[in-house]
């Protein structure tokens, strides 16, 4: 069965920092792209952030880029997301999710690179509030 439990999440002053962990069970971790995706309030899912099976390739979203950083552990199996200078804007809930491909034909991978994304499983998310 696989989990996703992210966990992290809270309230922040802007321009504070947050890490969150997403904590990952029932599957080979190291084996899949995994993603940071937010909701905003009364918004659609949003993408943050995109790592490569070994963590070696990162990808940010414009509006995260210099101030968010993706990382994993593989053998912990454990997905970061480091949040520094945090904007009121930032405010949402945050899932880390999976990527149903444990292999990535050309089309796929060039489609991964540029930052687009699919999931199969999304953890319950961490709320995240930044607010003075």
């Amino acid at each position: 069965q696989v989990q996703l439990v992210e966990s992290g999440g809270g309230l922040v002053q802007p321009g504070g920092s947050l890490r969150l962990s997403c904590a990952t069970s029932g599957f080979n971790f190291g084996d899949y792209w995994m993603f940071w995706i937010r909701q905003a309030p009364r918004k659609g899912l949003e993408w943050v952030a995109s790592i490569d099976k070994t963590g070696e390739l990162t990808l940010h979203s414009d509006s995260v880029t210099g101030r968010f950083t993706i990382s994993r552990d593989n053998a912990k199996g454990l997905l970061y997301l480091q949040m520094n200078g945090l904007k009121s804007e930032d405010t949402a809930t945050y899932f880390c999710a999976k990527d149903p491909r444990r292999h990535l034909g050309p089309t796929v991978l060039a489609a991964r690179k540029e930052g687009k994304y699919e999931f199969d499983y999304l953890g319950q998310g961490t709320e995240v509030t930044v607010s003075s």
